[in-house]
């Protein structure tokens, strides 16, 4: 089986021309002998030797455009394990970047996290924060308070280099813009900002048309993003590689590789799913460089902006000359418009992939880049919402083997979200929206170039159900290799995650896809580790049992004259993380000398679920 892929274009970065030297050729996977089944489906290759196969979502394969593939190794999964991280909220850090806000919380949270077995938290760190007024002149304090948190409970962080917008305007709660300073550069020349063809501009990120010219005070945007990066370096250098373990570095809006073509705010929302997006392309940067690609190859009627028919960002695609079945998109113009477009957009990716690589190289951190979960038309043909953000993919060509490519050039782990997504119940929105196809097929592209993967999820609020399809996901990247490189950010924490329901199913979560039985988690008790682990032993099966049926936790302590401060200790724990509502911890006590001594904290109300019903707390 083979896999329909273009090559990436070469550009020419003073002219701003990308000049096509391949055609859309195909790829050989693997050259060793496969057999095809009557289904459509691979049969098992003759040798058990690694290998990825699969089908792109044509509407015309026997799938009717799911992504079909198979993976294998040796017959058995390997299961997890795989790293839980929690995004922190927005607003953790002031408007000044001066101080950590909410002291207290952040440390009781901390606190329940790495109780909980998580792995660390990813902290965005604000462009426009840092660096907010004046050009080079940073401020990290308040993020150095959320690194030495982590470190003292033995969370790791990864850092997200934002260079992009925060919120949708002034009256959003977690609005964070560009820095002043760039946004005065942005007033003076309004073409710093994208475009569309209706003269929309968006300042969620500066154009890419202008990524190596000097327009912020003598320096480019790619330089100014390689300055911000050497100073947190330099700044944090004494966490790097130990608590501070990666850095995933912005490259668009939403800190995503890919185009403004809609409003970030507007990808949450549910009527998403007819959003075409618009080309942006508008802007005087953009143009020049459409211009120099149609000059050269002696086209100059396609020099003077994005595809006519493209119609409006909410109409059906057939009913729109570029993007219906047998539009324009899959004609000569179409190919050399979308090839451009993608190409500048794989060009600054791969700028930001080489300046971050170089900046934190001998750092021992892994570093990171997002793709966009863009999904809404992968049923279709050619999948507009994803051709206007910048991903030439369609039923015919796979736009992110290139994108994959380059992540795997610099040593990048690909990031997405959508892994909580159902195709069943996104399709009773919208029939030609496949979160699960699209998924499949970039992570098919990752384990192709052999890169590792981060996943996350797009709604804030997760079910059981939401929880088995990430584990789902995690299996189908995971499955078959020796050595998978995944894990999982989950966006995000706030006061919700820590109600008792929702606590339940996260720590749930989190034990099934570290996929071991115990782990260990400093809750800064006296500085000794509190041990969480599943009831085993045959001498506490009563007292799970009773613990199940009862709703208690059992929280148990190897010597009799220690135990009850400790217990005191946790439960007081306990009822700080419950919040306003209180939580009656410390109900009572249990001494039995032939076994331990015994503290039963009560559940009801209270975050004690963390521990799981049933399961024993040593301390």
């Amino acid at each position: 089986m083979a896999i329909a892929s273009p090559s990436a274009p070469s550009f020419s970065a003073s002219s701003f021309c990308c000049t096509r030297t391949e055609s859309t050729h195909i790829t050989r996977i693997s050259s060793r002998p496969v057999l095809t089944r009557p289904n459509g489906f691979l049969a098992r290759p003759v040798t058990r030797q690694p290998a990825i196969v699969s089908q792109l979502n044509a509407s015309s394969t026997p799938s009717d455009g799911e992504l079909m593939y198979e993976m294998h190794h040796s017959y058995r999964w390997r299961k997890g394990p795989w790293p839980v991280y929690v995004t922190l909220p927005m607003d953790t850090v002031g408007p000044s970047a001066q101080t950590m806000r909410r002291k207290k919380a952040m440390a009781q949270s901390f606190r329940a996290l790495a109780a909980a077995g998580v792995e660390g938290v990813v902290m965005e760190v604000w462009w426009g924060l840092v660096e907010r007024e004046i050009p080079k002149i940073y401020n990290w304090q308040g993020y150095l308070e959320i690194v030495l948190l982590a470190k003292r409970f033995g969370l790791k962080v990864r850092a997200v280099m934002a260079f992009h917008q925060c919120g949708s305007g002034p009256g959003d709660p977690f609005w964070i813009p560009l820095p002043q300073w760039v946004l005065k550069e942005m007033d003076k020349d309004p073409d710093l900002a994208c475009s569309d063809r209706f003269g929309r501009r968006n300042i969620e990120y500066i154009s890419l048309g202008c990524d190596i010219l000097p327009i912020l005070n003598g320096r480019s945007p790619i330089q100014a993003y390689a300055d911000f990066m050497k100073n947190f370096r330099d700044t944090f250098r004494p966490f790097l590689g130990g608590v501070i373990t990666g850095i995933q570095v912005g490259m668009g809006p939403g800190g995503e590789l890919r185009y403004p073509s809609c409003p970030s705010q507007k990808l949450t929302w549910a009527w998403r799913s007819r959003e075409l997006g618009e080309f942006q392309c508008y802007d005087k940067y953009m143009l020049a460089s459409l211009n120099a690609c149609a000059w050269e190859i002696g086209m100059r009627e396609w020099a003077n902006g994005g595809p006519i028919g493209a119609s409006n960002l909410m109409q059906d695609p057939e009913n729109t000359d570029f993007f219906k079945t047998d539009g324009s998109w899959n004609t000569a113009y179409g190919e050399f418009f979308l090839e451009w477009y993608s190409g500048l957009l794989l060009l600054h990716g791969e700028r930001i992939c080489q300046e971050a690589e170089s900046v934190f190289r001998g750092t021992e951190v892994n570093m990171s880049g997002k793709v966009a979960g863009i999904h809404w038309h992968y049923g279709t043909q050619s999948h507009p919402s994803e051709l206007t953000a910048g991903y030439y993919n369609t039923s015919i060509r796979d736009g992110f083997l290139p994108i994959a490519r380059i992540f795997g050039k610099y040593g990048f782990t690909m990031c997405c979200t959508c892994f909580e997504m159902q195709d069943t119940e996104e399709k009773q929105i919208n029939a030609v929206s496949s979160p699960e196809g699209f998924l499949k097929q970039l992570l098919v592209a990752a384990r192709i170039c052999d890169i590792p993967f981060e996943g996350e999820n797009s709604a804030t609020n997760l079910d059981d159900k939401s929880y088995q399809q990430v584990l789902k996901m995690s299996k189908f990247y995971s499955d078959g290799l020796e050595t998978p490189s995944f894990s999982f950010n989950f966006v995000r924490m706030d006061k919700n995650l820590f109600e008792p329901r929702n606590w339940v199913s996260f720590t749930r979560f989190v034990r099934q896809m570290s996929g071991i039985n115990i782990f260990r988690a400093k809750l800064n008790f006296g500085g000794d580790d509190v041990t969480i682990s599943s009831p085993s032993a045959a001498a506490y099966a009563g007292a799970v049992a009773q613990s199940e049926r009862d709703g208690y936790a059992i929280i148990h302590s190897r010597s009799e004259s220690a135990y009850l401060q400790r217990a005191k200790e946790l439960a007081a724990f306990l009822s700080d993380v419950g919040g306003d509502g209180g939580c009656p911890a410390f109900v009572g006590a249990v001494t039995d000398a032939m076994v331990e001594a015994t503290v039963v904290v009560k559940r009801d109300g209270c975050p004690a679920e963390m521990f799981g019903i049933g399961e024993k707390v040593e301390i």
